[in-house]
């Protein structure tokens, strides 16, 4: 049963393209998705959008008009120009969503891209990006990127460090919490009862017998072979360069990845408008488009809303499998 609850979603940076796809995004789902916008009315046409005063309110809003719970902000949002100066309310924002979701009030938080220097420079934002932020407000210690569209689903064990520095972040700890945490996403937030999960390779060839490398030999797969004792469906360590093609990906449901690129050059191949950002191990879903603020085409009417519109199905999906 799909969740009638309206999903939350974040404003995010209001010099970005957030309003622009927001909007589009509300024509293109109209009822098929109820969800509501949490920032600043006066950044919005004023012609587009109803003001509620509660999130239950988003259901009868006619299906041409964005519901707004306002957020007031303390300055304007100039396209391409972003403001340090609204950085503490864009963090406002995303905090206010979470308690509107942990409270019950939405079934699940989408947010919209938000800029990171600007909200350090602005506000001091100690946070890396948004799922750490979220982690952190949900007092959860570790959580796991998934990008997902409806041909792949893929999990980068590390994210955002230096090619040079995989190896020594990449260890058998970490590995094997990504995979305890994507296998229990899967379960709750997809409704997979035993999830199929490939583990690529960190090397060419997944090492070659030791030849390119010695990681797989020494740890990756004995660890995959311990944890396949448990009852896990573990494939690996695959060759990464054989392992996204459409055979390979039928074999599985998800991919677990070494390395961010690993991980995203397939994703961004195969669907670049309409892959979605999901955290897994957080004790409420959250979805976001994959992709950034795009401050150059902001109020060009040029943004695509397709990333979002995915993450906004996303996220009322995952609220039904999960049924809360």
């Amino acid at each position: 049963m799909i969740d009638r609850r309206p999903v939350a979603l974040t404003c995010g940076d209001p010099a970005g393209i957030g309003a622009e796809i927001a909007l589009k995004a509300r024509a293109v789902l109209a009822d098929e998705v109820p969800f509501f916008w949490i920032g600043d009315p006066s950044h919005l046409p004023p012609a587009d959008h109803a003001i509620i005063s509660d999130p239950a309110d988003a259901l009868s809003v006619p299906a041409g008009l964005l519901p707004v719970l306002p957020h007031p902000f303390p300055h304007p949002a100039i396209p391409g120009r972003p403001d340090p100066r609204n950085a503490q309310a864009t963090i406002d924002v995303i905090a206010r969503a979470v308690r509107l979701v942990q409270d019950g009030a939405a079934s699940a938080l989408c947010t919209l891209p938000i800029h990171k220097k600007v909200l350090k420079d602005g506000a001091g934002f100690a946070f890396p990006g948004h799922t750490e932020f979220l982690a952190h407000l949900a007092g959860v210690e570790r959580v796991v990127m998934m990008l997902a569209c409806p041909e792949l689903r893929v999990v980068p064990v590390t994210i955002h460090i230096a090619l040079a520095d995989v190896p020594k972040v990449l260890t058998p700890a970490l590995l094997e919490e990504t995979i305890r945490i994507t296998a229990a996403g899967l379960q709750r937030d997809c409704g997979i009862a035993r999830p199929r999960i490939a583990v690529a390779g960190l090397n060419p060839h997944a090492g070659e017998g030791g030849a390119m490398g010695g990681e797989e030999g020494e740890w990756i797969a004995p660890l995959l072979a311990r944890l396949g004792t448990e009852g896990f469906d573990l494939k690996g360590p695959m060759p990464p360069d054989t392992m996204f093609h459409k055979a390979a990906r039928a074999r599985y449901d998800v991919a677990v990845c070494m390395y961010h690129d690993q991980a995203l050059i397939p994703i961004k191949t195969i669907d670049f408008d309409g892959g979605v950002n999901v955290t897994l191990g957080l004790p409420f879903i959250r979805t976001s488009p994959d992709h950034g603020t795009a401050h150059d085409i902001a109020g060009k009417g040029m943004a695509s809303a397709g990333s979002l519109v995915a993450a906004l199905k996303m996220a009322q999906q995952m609220a039904a499998a999960r049924g809360v």
